[in-house]
């Protein structure tokens, strides 16, 4: 598991004063980037050989909102590693508590955005991490 913490500032909130809701998916885009980087995959490096992990879909439950001021704390775990596609939870918490919840699954893909198996050594990193 892997923890990033988020500044909200008042670009991140709505007319309501509350984080607007599509925002938590670039919190959530954010984490799992650092959690990749974190175990040592290099996205940067991964497209540069021809490919890319895409958002295939996203299940996410809001269960209060993120106001302006709040330090959020952004957990990311991969819970299934396929072939050619990672699921992630992750959850969005401000002092402990749950704000919000997400099921994402990415697939790697080639640059004609075709699904295609991972690098092994790719795998074996995030095997590790699980």
């Amino acid at each position: 598991m892997n923890t990033l913490s988020k500044k909200i500032y008042y670009h991140d909130t709505d007319c309501g004063g509350v984080v607007y809701y599509a925002n938590y998916l670039k919190y959530l885009e954010e984490a799992r980037t650092e959690f990749l980087r974190d175990k040592g995959v290099d996205i940067k490096l991964l497209s540069e050989k021809g490919g890319l992990f895409a958002v295939k879909c996203v299940n996410i439950d809001y269960k209060t909102p993120a106001r302006y001021a709040d330090t959020l704390e952004i957990t990311s775990q991969i819970t299934k590693i396929k072939n050619a596609s990672l699921e992630f939870i992750q959850e969005v918490k401000r002092n402990g508590q749950v704000l919000v919840t997400a099921a994402t699954v990415l697939v790697y893909i080639d640059t004609n955005f075709q699904p295609k198996a991972m690098p092994e050594d790719i795998v074996k990193k995030l095997g590790q991490s699980g």
